[in-house]
């Protein structure tokens, strides 16, 4: 399952960095599936849907730091755990039940978003 940022951040910065798959922003902050991936331009997604890497979404939180579920693989393929947790210094990075999904299906998403 994708990682998630509880209400209880504090916006110390910890965990940006250490996200190898760039799915961590701060508040308000808008993203993309290409920020620091080897996306770009229109592609398929892996429901099969295609996407415009590129596009700006809307920021998930105006107050806290967030995790887009899409880019997020718990660090599978880089890490043996999510860093953003282990960095953590309020234990607010953890499991996402919204978002379940096996270590097959987190090692695809590397692949797909780091054209592995």
């Amino acid at each position: 399952m994708a990682i998630t940022i509880t209400e209880e951040c504090i916006n110390c910065d910890a965990c940006i960095s250490e996200c190898p798959n760039h799915a961590i922003y701060e508040p308000d902050q808008s993203w993309s599936y290409s920020d620091e991936t080897a996306l770009s331009g229109v592609v398929t997604g892996l429901q099969g849907k295609e996407i415009d890497a590129d596009k700006e979404n809307k920021p998930y939180s105006d107050e806290f730091y967030y995790i887009v579920s899409d880019k997020c693989t718990e660090c599978k393929g880089f890490h043996d755990e999510p860093q953003c947790a282990k960095v953590c210094p309020v234990d607010c990075c953890i499991p996402d039940k919204n978002h379940v999904e096996t270590e097959e299906q987190l090692l695809k998403k590397k692949a797909w978003l780091h054209a592995d």
